[in-house]
C-alpha cells in the first residue's frame, strides 16, 4: 500500500492512498477540544444567531478577548451594555455549560496563541489604522494560520470520508458559489478536472439551479459559503436534493440554511478582520478543506491520477 507522507503545520502525518482512510490522525484525535481550540472562531460564526444583546457580547469578546478573564459575568454585562441573563444565553448559544466554560475556553486559547505568535500580536485586535504594513501582515498571516489549524482540527473525518467517496463514485460534481466563495469553488474544479473528473464549475445562480434540477443519478452537488445564508446557494442544494442529488455544504457555519440543505457538511473555522473587500481568513479556511478533499478524491485512484497530473502538466508545459 502506498503512503503520501506530507508535513502541515509542523506536524508530519500520512494519508494511505488507494484505502477508504482519509483522516489524519494527529488531528483527527483533537476533535473533542473544538469547544476549547474553537472558541473565538465558533463565536464569529454564531453571530448571525445572536439576539440584538447577545451580538454586543460577541462584539465585546472579539475584540477584547482577554475580558473575559478579568471581569466577572456581571462587570461583562456591564461592559456591553446587557444583562448577566443575556451573557449566561450567550454561552449556552455557543454549547457552554456557562460564563465559567467559557472562561477556561478562551483562557486555553489565548495561551495556545501566545505560546504561538507571541504576547504582542493582539489577536483579538483589529487591524488599526496605526499599524505598520509589517504588522498588518503579521496579523494576517497568524490568523490565517490559526484558521488552518482550527478548521483541520474540528474537522469531521466521518463526513469528509464519505464526501470523499460520493465524489469519487460521482457521474457529474456540480461545484457553485457567489461571490469570493466562487474563487474556492474554481480551485476544486481546477484540480479535480486535471485529473479526470467529470466537475462542473456553475457561473451564475440561473445557471446553477438548471443544472442542479437536472442532475442525472449520481450526481453531488457542492455549495461553498462561508456564512452560509447566501440564498442562491442555499437555493442551489435545495433544487439539487430535490433532484436526488447528494448535496454538500461548504460553510464557516454548521447550523446555517446551506448546512441544513445539505447532506453532508464540511465546516471552516476563521476569524476575519472587518478590513476587509472579501473573505481573506475564511478563504484559506475553506482552501485547506479543498485541498483535503480532493488529496482523498485524488487518492482513490492513485496510478490513475499520476498519470492524468503528468500528462495535463506535459501539455502545458511544452519542452
Amino acid at each position: 500500500m502506498k503512503v503520501l507522507n506530507f508535513c502541515f503545520n509542523g506536524r508530519r502525518s500520512q494519508l494511505q492512498l488507494g484505502s477508504r482512510r482519509v483522516a489524519a490522525p494527529d488531528y483527527g484525535r483533537r476533535a473533542e477540544e473544538e469547544l476549547i481550540l474553537g472558541i473565538q472562531s465558533t463565536i464569529e460564526a454564531s453571530v448571525d444567531k445572536f439576539t440584538p444583546a447577545m451580538q454586543r457580547v460577541a462584539t465585546v469578546i472579539r475584540d477584547q478577548p482577554r475580558i473575559v478573564l478579568d471581569q466577572t459575568i456581571s462587570e461583562l454585562a456591564e461592559s456591553c451594555g446587557t444583562s448577566v441573563a443575556s451573557v449566561v444565553r450567550f454561552c449556552r448559544t455557543l454549547g457552554l455549560s456557562g460564563y465559567a466554560q467559557l472562561r477556561m475556553s478562551l483562557a486555553t486559547e489565548l495561551g495556545k496563541e501566545a505560546a504561538q505568535f507571541g504576547t504582542d500580536l493582539m489577536l483579538g485586535a483589529e487591524i488599526a489604522q496605526s499599524d505598520t504594513l509589517q504588522e498588518m501582515a503579521s496579523k494576517v498571516a497568524s490568523l490565517e494560520i490559526l484558521a488552518i489549524d482550527e478548521t483541520v482540527s474540528g474537522l469531521d473525518y466521518g463526513v469528509l470520508e464519505r464526501v470523499v467517496a460520493a465524489v469519487d463514485q460521482a457521474e457529474r460534481i456540480l461545484l457553485f458559489g457567489i461571490g469570493a466563495s466562487q474563487f474556492v469553488a474554481q480551485d476544486l474544479h481546477h484540480k479535480l478536472f486535471r485529473i479526470g473528473r467529470n466537475a462542473f464549475l456553475l457561473a451564475d445562480p440561473h445557471e446553477a439551479w438548471t443544472a442542479a434540477l437536472l442532475s442525472p443519478a449520481g450526481t453531488v452537488a457542492l455549495g461553498f459559503s462561508h456564512s452560509g445564508a447566501t440564498a442562491d446557494t442555499v437555493r442551489f442544494l435545495e433544487i439539487a436534493r430535490d433532484a436526488g442529488a447528494l448535496t454538500v455544504a461548504l460553510t464557516g457555519a454548521p447550523d446555517s440554511p446551506l448546512a441544513g440543505a445539505a447532506d453532508e457538511c464540511l465546516v471552516a473555522r476563521a476569524r476575519e478582520s472587518r478590513l476587509r473587500a472579501g473573505a481573506m481568513v475564511s478563504r484559506i479556511a475553506q482552501l485547506a478543506i479543498v485541498d483535503c478533499l480532493f488529496l482523498g478524491v485524488a487518492s482513490q485512484r492513485y496510478e490513475q491520477t499520476v498519470d492524468a497530473l503528468k500528462r495535463t502538466r506535459d501539455v502545458t508545459h511544452p519542452k
